[in-house]
């Protein structure tokens, strides 16, 4: 999954829960992943017949495309699973990571369009309407993973866990030394594990995305990679980071990618719309913005930042 998954677990007696856990993360992975060589995931399959035929897919990706297109649709497309050829031609994160030719980037575009990804619940099938086209679940992989997590320790009865995929942070339970976990909020402009504040949170989950947490620069610009589907280039606005609290993970990573091409004043009106789901955003200021649930709840502890309503 490129990144350091954790699972931590405070019953006792359930340590062979965790080899259940990563046993479940790693199918999940092999399903959903998709690779430049090899191309054996479910996912892979569907992109290689794009324009072609309808592939079968089993429950797990089916459930996770349905849920993207969701979040296509919700977001107006500024959330598009099909933006796979656009990802593929940056591929930040990556050794090979470059910034593509505006005529490469002119070509990839039309082929970027979630309308034309069409689902048969019956028979379990995808088709990507155009050749060409990509799906990629990266955006909404690690929530989906982080869930199906959380189910393998209810079904094991564990009571009290932490589970950390790389930022997508789900915490069960009470705290070991009681009451709610203290969660720490990501510091955008950094490394993972620097936090700006706290939130006491409780059988919630906790998603960050930051324009600081993968990015290539090329002639001194920084290029963040959570892309715009409609302009071909990352998102540019007032949003640094964006951490989304909600019930599931999946929603968690949906939203914090929608939220991004909003700006913050329209993010946080896009998030006050959804019951059960809190944000905070951090703007490039340094200035710190949350959404009415978390009001009284959240505390800075980093200096270098301020509320800002």
């Amino acid at each position: 999954m490129g990144t350091i998954n954790v699972v931590k677990i405070y019953d006792e007696g359930k340590e062979d829960v965790l080899l259940k856990a990563f046993d479940r993360i790693k199918e999940l992975d092999k399903q959903i992943t998709t690779s430049d060589s090899g191309k054996t995931s479910e996912v892979d399959k569907v992109n290689l017949a794009a324009g072609k035929n309808p592939v079968k897919v089993n429950d797990d990706v089916f459930y996770l495309i349905k849920e993207g297109l969701k979040y296509s649709e919700s977001s107006g497309g500024s959330f598009d699973i099909t933006i796979g050829p656009l990802t593929s031609l940056w591929h930040i994160g990556f050794d090979d990571a470059r910034k593509p030719s505006q005529a490469e980037i002119d070509a990839a575009l039309p082929l970027i369009d979630y309308k034309k990804v069409k689902l048969d619940d019956e028979k379990k099938t995808v088709y990507l309407e155009e050749k060409g086209m990509e799906l990629d679940l990266g955006a909404i992989a690690k929530g989906y993973i982080a869930d199906e997590v959380a189910k393998v320790l209810d079904d094991n009865k564990v009571t009290t866990a932490i589970i950390d995929l790389g930022g997508n942070i789900i915490v069960k339970g009470d705290s070991p030394k009681g009451g709610d976990w203290v969660v720490g909020i990501q510091d955008p402009f950094q490394s993972r594990g620097t936090v700006i504040g706290t939130i006491p949170e409780a059988n919630k989950s906790i998603v960050t995305s930051g324009i600081y947490e993968r990015f290539l620069e090329v002639d001194g610009v920084k290029y963040h990679h959570l892309l715009d589907p409609k302009t071909g280039y990352p998102f540019d606005n007032d949003i640094a980071g964006v951490s989304i609290v909600s019930e599931k993970s999946i929603d968690g990573d949906g939203l914090s990618t929608a939220t991004f091409s909003k700006g913050v004043q329209g993010g946080m009106d896009f998030i006050e719309t959804y019951k059960g789901v809190e944000a905070i955003f951090v703007s490039k200021e340094k200035k710190v913005y949350i959404t009415s649930g978390l009001k009284g709840k959240f505390k800075i502890t980093d200096k270098n930042f301020e509320l800002a309503n």
